[in-house]
């Protein structure tokens, strides 16, 4: 029987690791990319919250709390039901919960977890506060915002995924890297289906 579900792609790594730019490399491919965060964010915003670090991990535990350990991707799984593109990317897996939801949901779900070191993140962070104001101003709030994602199972879902990228040179390089996987992903996980 034909299936009408497009295969869809996890991703996963602490905050400044550089799953947006995986994002905008998969988005370049062809890829609908979902970004879980957004989800959080939209949430902060209908309950009037001004989006800071603190108040996202808040409303990201208290979805969690209320609707389980898979909301997030709960929350993500209609827009890609409705997707009319072949190829989604989720960006922002935390938990193994969610990464079983979406298997559950779409059969083969590959993941791709990014890996950089604390100080390369936290640098990229702080640059990057200028385009997201919910990114830490502060090492304390960059340790606090790890330490809660790492609690609700983000360090499982690393150790866990099928493929590994590390971003620790050049932007352009990390952006080679990423195309070079997604498309071996893509590959693998078609010549599996």
């Amino acid at each position: 029987m034909f299936s009408t579900k497009p295969l869809v792609i996890g991703t996963t790594g602490l905050a400044g690791s550089g799953k947006s730019i995986l994002s905008e490399v998969a988005t370049s491919m062809g890829f609908k990319v979902v970004v879980m965060g957004d989800v959080v964010r939209e949430a902060a915003t209908e309950r009037g919250l001004a989006p800071s670090p603190q108040t996202l991990g808040e409303v990201m535990l208290d979805l969690r709390s209320k609707e389980g350990p898979s909301a997030i991707a709960d929350r993500c799984i209609p827009e890609v039901s409705t997707t009319h593109a072949t190829r989604v990317l989720i960006e922002g897996l935390r938990s193994s919960e969610e990464v079983m939801r979406f298997k559950q949901e779409f059969g083969v779900f590959p993941v791709v977890a990014v890996h950089s070191s604390p100080e390369s993140r936290y640098r990229r962070l702080v640059k990057r506060r200028r385009e997201r104001p919910d990114d830490p101003t502060a090492l304390h709030e960059f340790q606090e915002r790890d330490k809660r994602e790492l609690s609700v199972g983000l360090g499982d879902v690393v150790a866990l995924a099928d493929y590994h990228i590390v971003n620790e040179g050049s932007v352009e390089g990390f952006r080679t890297e990423g195309k070079k996987v997604l498309s071996k992903v893509v590959d693998d996980a078609e010549g599996r289906s």
